[in-house]
């Protein structure tokens, strides 16, 4: 990395690092959450699925922000400074259509396991302890991998902007999250959310009108494409139409698009934050949620990329505009560069605060995520089956902070090795990507066989690093190192992914056609299903105490005490879960399915194959007009997003942000007259 004089100081870093101010303003909105509403934290439910009642509008805004990593700002501008135009739209399209196509396994799980608390969960109890154990492996790999991106990501840029010591940076980015997280758990998360992208929005708007309206150095799309054109003029793009930047005839760019495609296929489909939100949504809108959530994010990437990624190219050359090297672009840097070149100290601090947010939000996705799964999958499955919700809610705040501690050590160590942002991006298919097609097929089709599935997981992570490895040294005369394997030539990442995501589907699929298994989904149905529950646990508990010492007895009845607390649901559990039976019919839920098949495989058609192959093919260099229509389309879809995602969940909460208004009024006239009492409480 360049080393260069820091736009900002230091304790900016430090203290944008530290975020403790936003940790307190999300302990703040948890604490009026608990006060005058009826939900509470202080469940396992509520901690790690929001008690399954959060509404389309707020799934799809957490949707966008714990989709929108590090990489997505750092990485889509890269590769529009390395690809041109093409970039962010194969980042972007190549990210977006594995969120669409997760409303089809949103809309199986409300079907076929509606109470799970994991989609581990699922795996365990239709194919057993072996298949669990080796998805689990799938699971965490995935958590590690992004939250090591993550870290990664967020650590490189604070030190190019402000030259914090980037072992500081890895631990004290997570530590502000683990705060609000263990204290609100999964609404405080989506909470977190929220506030993410309103702000997300906001600052890419304010770069998309600085670049093309105001900005002295471009100011318009007319300066751009003269500086593009003459950037591509001393440097060509290698594998671009004429050399250009402003042509989607891109080989790299393309190449580019498949790794990321196959890859993201994996981190959405394997990852536990995202079965998390569908789990935590409404069974009626769940589907709703993902399909408005993936048009949203469209926009973060490509727009981002579109200006910041191709200011970086125009502004080459510009004594504001620092060289970048080889290094510099892997880590991400190129958007960093920009907007200081652009807006100076201003520019800096408004990327160091989007990308902080963006840090933040996904990193409170992943905390939650992992601690569901070690706490439901390691802890209930293996060590304590009969555990309390209160000992649930306690392993899953001390599993925040252990994972919280993960994550900066997984970010350390891939630093010091040499691993950057850009090589663990393209790399995770090579490892993940077998795991894909066997887990969809486990939670959408009776017929997938079980020794088919794990079989072909297993060959395919084996294909996939063998394709990876081989290609590598056939390239580059048997050098193997972090450059050779994922350098400026794509092909190793390209031939890992391929032969990851293609061997370990192949393989479930025959199986599956060939020895078809018959699993009855109301197996997994009964998964937590309250009805299927002991109507009358403490009578049974007491049955079985008959001969134990008094200490014991004690001790037992504790615990038995516990569990009828958490058995006799509040007024408002109880108003969800009949709403949410009724939710849960099942031709309502095959119909959201059939939905949400046509609806995310048409779009999938429309952006990887409909939209940029033509214009592949086609190797148009596009002019002042084409840049200009190319440049509108991202600001009026930006626009679209932000509508969505920003003021729908606001009008869809009218009704609670009036109650926690009224309550906040009445206690500021007369002390504690606000807080929320329940219309009538339980009988023990």
């Amino acid at each position: 990395m360049s080393s260069t004089g820091n736009v900002l100081p230091q304790g900016a870093g430090y203290g944008v690092g530290i975020g403790l101010f936003f940790s307190a303003f999300m302990l703040l909105l948890t604490t009026i959450q608990a006060r005058y509403t009826a939900f509470s934290p202080k469940s396992s439910e509520e901690f790690s699925s929001a008690s399954r009642s959060v509404k389309p509008g707020l799934i799809a805004s957490g949707i966008v922000s714990a989709w929108t990593w590090a990489a997505t700002l750092l990485q889509s501008s890269a590769v529009a400074y390395k690809y041109g135009i093409s970039g962010p739209w194969w980042y972007g399209a190549g990210a977006t259509i594995q969120v669409l196509l997760f409303a089809m396994l949103a809309a199986k799980l409300k079907l076929n396991a509606p109470y799970a608390h994991t989609w581990l969960e699922i795996v365990g109890t239709r194919w057993g302890k072996t298949a669990h154990l080796i998805f689990m492996f799938f699971g965490l790999a995935t958590n590690i991998i992004v939250s090591s991106m993550l870290i990664l990501g967020g650590s490189a840029t604070v030190t190019d902007l402000t030259g914090m010591n980037t072992l500081a940076a890895c631990f004290l980015i997570p530590l502000g999250v683990v705060i609000y997280v263990i204290v609100g758990g999964m609404r405080s998360t989506l909470l977190c959310d929220y506030t993410h992208t309103t702000v997300l929005f906001a600052i890419i708007l304010t770069f998309v009108f600085t670049v093309y309206t105001t900005s002295p150095k471009i100011g318009s799309t007319r300066r751009m494409h003269e500086l593009l054109t003459a950037a591509a003029g001393a440097s060509p793009v290698p594998g671009n139409a004429h050399g250009s930047y402003l042509t989607m005839r891109s080989k790299d760019g393309l190449i580019f698009g498949v790794i990321n495609i196959i890859g993201n296929f994996a981190t959405v489909f394997q990852d536990q934050a995202y079965w998390q939100r569908a789990i935590a949504s409404r069974p009626e809108t769940t589907v709703k949620a993902y399909l408005l959530g993936g048009l949203a994010w469209f926009a973060i990437p490509f727009t981002f990329a579109t200006t910041l990624g191709l200011s970086a190219v125009a502004l080459r050359g510009d004594p504001d505009m620092r060289p970048l090297s080889a290094a510099d672009v892997s880590a991400g840097l190129p958007a960093a560069a920009a907007a200081a070149a652009l807006m100076g100290q201003a520019g800096a601090a408004a990327l160091l605060v989007l990308l902080f947010l963006a840090v933040t939000s996904a990193t409170s996705a992943e905390l939650i995520a992992v601690s569901s799964l070690l706490t439901y999958d390691v802890f209930k499955k293996y060590i304590k089956p009969n555990a309390t919700d209160s000992q649930l809610l306690q392993v899953g705040h001390y599993m925040v902070g252990l994972y919280g501690l993960v994550m900066a050590l997984a970010g350390l160590i891939f630093f010091y090795i040499g691993v950057s942002m850009g090589w663990l991006y393209t790399f995770m298919g090579v490892i993940l990507g077998s795991g894909v097609v066997p887990i969809a097929l486990c939670i959408t089709w009776s017929k997938a066989n079980k020794w088919g599935c794990i079989i072909g997981s297993i060959a395919g992570f084996c294909a996939g690093l063998l394709a990876w490895l081989v290609t590598t040294s056939t390239l580059y005369a048997g050098v193997i190192n972090v450059t050779t394997t994922g350098g400026e030539q794509n092909f190793p990442m390209l031939a890992g992914n391929l032969a990851s995501i293609g061997v370990g589907g192949m393989i479930a699929t025959v199986t599956s056609l060939i020895w078809p298994d018959d699993f009855d989904f109301d197996i997994t149905r009964a998964i937590n299903n309250p009805s299927a529950t002991n109507p009358n646990p403490v009578k049974s508990e007491e049955m079985k105490q008959e001969g134990k010492t008094e200490a014991e007895d004690f001790e037992r009845k504790e615990e038995i005490r516990e569990r009828e607390e958490a058995a006799s649901p509040s007024v408002i559990d109880s108003t969800i879960a009949t709403e949410e039976q009724e939710e849960l019919d099942p031709v309502k839920l095959k119909s959201a399915f059939r939905f949400a098949a046509w609806s995310s495989l048409g779009l999938l058609l429309v952006l990887i194959i409909l939209i940029p192959l033509p214009l592949f093919f086609a190797q148009t260099i596009y002019g002042v007009g084409g840049l200009s229509a190319w440049v509108i389309i991202g600001m009026i879809w930006t626009f679209m997003s932000a509508f969505s995602v920003v003021l729908y969940p606001l009008w869809e909460s009218r009704e609670a942000l009036h109650q926690i208004g009224a309550g906040i009024i009445k206690d500021i006239f007369v002390k504690g007259s606000g807080k929320y009492v329940p219309p009538f409480t339980s009988q023990a």
